[in-house]
C-alpha cells in the first residue's frame, strides 16, 4: 500500500497543467488585427486623400450628376429591398421548413447570383429580355432605370433568402405547431407566431439588400449602362469620375457610398438590439 501511493504520489507530481492560453489568443489576435488594420488603413488611406483635394471632392459631389446619382441610388436600394423580401420571406420559410424533391437542387440556384461574376449575372439579364415572350419590354427596361433595378435585385435577394432561411431556421417549429394544436391555421400560426420572432431577421435581411444594392456596379453596367443622368447610380459614378481622369471626384463619392452603408449598419444594430445577424 505505501508502495503503491508512494508511486501515485510521484505521478500526481510530475503531471502538469494545461499551460497559458496566451499565446493561442496572442496568435488570433495577431491574425485579425491584420485583416481589421487593412480595412481601417483603405478608409483612412481615402480619408487623407478626399481631404487633401477638398476643392475637387466638394465640386464634384456638387454637380448634378452625382446629385441625380444619389437620388437614384436611394430609390432603387429601397424598392431593390422591398422587392427583395417579398421573395425572401416565403423562399425562406419553404425552405426551412418543407422537404420536396429536388430541395438541394433549388438550395444551389438560390445560389447562383452570389457566386456567378457579376458581368455574367448582367449579361444573363440582357440575353433573357431578347427572348422573344419578353422582348416587348426590351425599350422600357433595358437601358432604363428599370434595368436598375431588375439588376439590384438579382443579386441582392440572394443574401436576403439565406438570412431569412437562417432566421427561420432559428425558431423552434414547436410554437408552430401549438399553434396548430390550438386550432390555428398554416397562415395564422405564420403570421401570428412566426413573424413576430423573425423582425429581427428581416430587418437584417432588408438592410443587407439595401445595402447590396448599393454596392452594385457589375450587372447595372451591362444591363442598365451608364448613361449619365438616367441609369447612373453611386458606383457608376465612381466608374465615370476614373473613366475621364477625375480621381479626387472619385474618392469622393466612394467615401459617400461608405458613410451611408456605415450608418445603415449602425441603425440596423441600434433598432435590433445588437443581435441582428448578416449571414
Amino acid at each position: 500500500m505505501t508502495e503503491s501511493a508512494s508511486g501515485t504520489s510521484g505521478e500526481t507530481q510530475q503531471w502538469r497543467g494545461p499551460g497559458s492560453d496566451a499565446p493561442f489568443y496572442i496568435g488570433l489576435l495577431i491574425l485579425s488585427a491584420f485583416y481589421i488594420a487593412l480595412i481601417g488603413a483603405m478608409l483612412i488611406a481615402d480619408l487623407w486623400y478626399a481631404s487633401t483635394n477638398s476643392g475637387v471632392v466638394w465640386e464634384t459631389l456638387n454637380t448634378d450628376e452625382i446629385r441625380y446619382a444619389v437620388w437614384l441610388s436611394l430609390v432603387s436600394c429601397c424598392i431593390s429591398a422591398i422587392m427583395s423580401l417579398w421573395v425572401a420571406i416565403p423562399i425562406g420559410y419553404l425552405m426551412s421548413r418543407v422537404n420536396f424533391p429536388g430541395k438541394n437542387l433549388i438550395d444551389a440556384l438560390l445560389d447562383v447570383p452570389i457566386f456567378l461574376p457579376p458581368l455574367v449575372i448582367g449579361l444573363s439579364l440582357l440575353i433573357l429580355f431578347q427572348v422573344p415572350a419578353l422582348a416587348a419590354f426590351n425599350d422600357f427596361i433595358v437601358f432604363n432605370k428599370p434595368a436598375v433595378v431588375i439588376a439590384q435585385f438579382s443579386v441582392a435577394s440572394a443574401f436576403a433568402v439565406r438570412t431569412m432561411r437562417h432566421t427561420f431556421d432559428s425558431i423552434s417549429p414547436r410554437v408552430e405547431q401549438v399553434a396548430l394544436t390550438l386550432g390555428c391555421r398554416r397562415s395564422q400560426a405564420f403570421f401570428e407566431v412566426v413573424m413576430p420572432q423573425a423582425w429581427r431577421g428581416v430587418l437584417t435581411a432588408g438592410t443587407l439588400a439595401w445595402a447590396r444594392s448599393l454596392g452594385e456596379f457589375g450587372p447595372i453596367l451591362v444591363f442598365a449602362g451608364s448613361t449619365r443622368k438616367r441609369t447612373e447610380v453611386l458606383p457608376v459614378s465612381v466608374h465615370l469620375e476614373l473613366s475621364i481622369g477625375n480621381i479626387e471626384g472619385a474618392v469622393g463619392v466612394s467615401m459617400l457610398m461608405v458613410v451611408v452603408a456605415i450608418a445603415v449598419l449602425i441603425v440596423v444594430r441600434v433598432v435590433g438590439g445588437g443581435k441582428s445577424r448578416i449571414w
